[in-house]
């Protein structure tokens, strides 16, 4: 009796697999890292057959871990990154670049080579850009494909197919390149909602008019928890998996992450004012609507890109977990952001705020924008901005510096949650998922700094287990994607603000919008 499911996530350091019962517990999960070069701060490519061979390796010792035979296995979802992958006309890789570590065909998610591109389409105001939040940004589809034709059409006039990197994975899987709702709406700036999703207008403003062939792109999406395929014979060979096994399109891992965390509340989420707050290399808070409510910054809102009847709008901080990262590698004290290093950092804080848990760092003031600002500024160009250091370099002076950092991404999310009130969203409980929840620290300053309760999800991984879902609804154990998500859902625990908290961390942001008041000044001196 196939009666379990596999959810495969694909991030930007690593695919990471597990094994799932139809009632939502994780028996097991792996993960196996990926290559990605760089190129100074703004290019950033992965290799899609590296990608493919850590999936199907995360997959087999998953199944291993758990004891699970092939045959039980009913349903295979993919979540990822919004990462570009390029191939020709027979499905061979399309490499920007190759060198002796692979042929890197994939432009990832945080690239910004495209920023002269997503400014020059956002300058032609066309009414689409209205469902992306007024504007795109160089980490979506339509800016890369622009500066692919641009600079590279060696490459363009080879393409066959442009994938997301979630519709890939299913395309591998399958051998189908139908296109997922939760990609092509948010990324590619499709309308699902139209009786014709892609506006030719739109993209003769982007100057993208053969896209469509040249991408392999369909006229149609398929809805979260559909039924998009059964495994090819190879693809089922690689993952150590049968034929038999259906395959659901792919999702926005972010959005992963917000159905398995909002879990049993996906059914009201969009009136009740229950968002998801996923964190990890960036961070992401996805709200819901049964209407479309639209506001300058937020991405969206959606058509479908998450459950079919309801809109879906995000607002996001490019650099979260990668700040921290990048505050331990730039620190004299610090060294590789190891999770170890992290622990210790968090632990020796801990010590050091026992006593005046509020006034850590004082003096210390931090922009978190390091990688641009998605949201409220919409502004890839951002900077980050550090205020108070002095000539400290121990590992005490490097936790301080990190205290700030977490504080400051903090910040920053109360920005976001400010931005959707005032666009009409409700806003009352935050359900945390991603690798965030792993930080005491980020977990008590999400309650702490937006005075809002935080549901930590008891499930280990709710980006997987949201995948889970999709899986199970499409290999038919649950009969829908909100029945799925209310009999798979674990529990959780609440976390509610300490009251004592608010009138430091309110002073924290009235400092921390005068700095944003004061960088934008800064910018104006010519």
């Amino acid at each position: 009796m196939r009666k379990l499911v596999v959810a495969v996530d694909v991030g930007t350091a690593s695919a990471r697999a597990g094994v799932f019962t139809a009632g939502g517990e994780l028996l097991a999960k792996s993960s196996h890292p990926i290559r990605m070069r760089r190129d100074g701060d703004a290019i950033a490519e992965h290799d899609s057959d590296d990608i493919w061979r850590a999936a199907c390796q995360a997959v087999k010792a998953a199944m291993a871990e758990a004891n699970a035979k092939p045959q039980e296995v009913a349903g295979l979802g993919f979540d990822a990154t919004c990462s570009l992958v390029l191939r020709d006309l027979k499905g061979n890789p399309l490499p920007l670049t190759a060198t002796d570590e692979g042929r890197f065909d994939t432009i990832v998610w945080l690239d910004h080579r495209a920023v002269n591109e997503a400014e020059a389409l956002n300058a032609t105001g066309h009414p689409v850009l209205d469902y992306c939040g007024g504007s795109v940004s160089p980490e979506m589809q339509m800016p890369k494909l622009m500066w692919l034709k641009r600079h590279r059409s060696d490459l363009w006039q080879a393409m066959g197919h442009a994938f997301d990197l979630a519709d890939f994975m299913t395309w591998r899987a399958t051998g189908s390149s139908a296109r997922s709702r939760s990609t092509l709406t948010a990324k590619w700036n499709y309308l699902a909602h139209e009786d014709s999703g892609w506006r030719a207008d739109f993209l003769a403003a982007a100057r993208l008019e053969d896209l469509l062939d040249r991408a392999g792109l369909p006229e149609t999406s398929c809805p979260v928890g559909a039924a998009l395929g059964r495994l090819t014979e190879s693809a089922a060979t690689d993952l150590g998996l049968t034929r038999a096994c259906i395959v659901s399109p792919g999702i926005i891992d972010a959005y992963a992450g917000a159905l398995g965390a909002l879990g049993a509340t996906a059914r009201g989420a969009g009136h009740s004012g229950d968002l998801a707050l996923i964190g990890g290399t960036s961070s992401c808070i996805v709200a819901l609507s049964p209407e479309p409510i639209t506001a300058k910054s937020l991405w969206g809102p959606f058509s479908g890109a998450l459950q079919p009847d309801l809109w879906l709008v995000e607002g996001s901080q490019s650099a979260a977990g990668a700040l921290l990262d990048h505050v331990v590698r730039m620190h004299a004290a610090g060294g590789e952001p190891v999770p170890a290093m992290h622990q210790r950092i968090i632990e020796r804080i801990s010590l050091l705020r026992r006593e005046t848990p509020f006034h850590l760092g004082e003096g210390l003031n931090i922009l978190p924008d390091f990688h641009g600002n998605r949201a409220p500024l919409a502004d890839p160009r951002a900077t980050g901005a550090i205020s108070g250091l002095t000539l400290d370099t121990s590992f005490d002076g490097l936790c301080r510096l990190y205290w700030r950092a977490c504080v400051a991404l903090a910040l920053g999310i109360r920005q976001i949650l400010e931005t959707m009130q005032a666009s009409g969203y409700p806003v009352s409980t935050l359900h945390a998922a991603g690798g965030h929840v792993l930080n005491p620290l980020l977990v008590e300053l999400y309650a702490d700094v937006t005075g809002l309760p935080v549901r930590i999800p008891a499930a280990r991984d709710a980006v997987l287990l949201g995948t889970a879902m999709a899986a199970a609804t499409a290999a038919g154990i649950h009969p829908n994607l909100l029945a799925a998500a209310a009999d798979m859902d674990q529990g959780g625990r609440r976390l509610v603000p300490n009251p004592d908290a608010r009138a430091h961390y309110d002073r924290d942001y009235r400092r921390f919008l005068m700095m944003q008041r004061h960088r934008a000044e800064l910018s104006a001196i010519r």
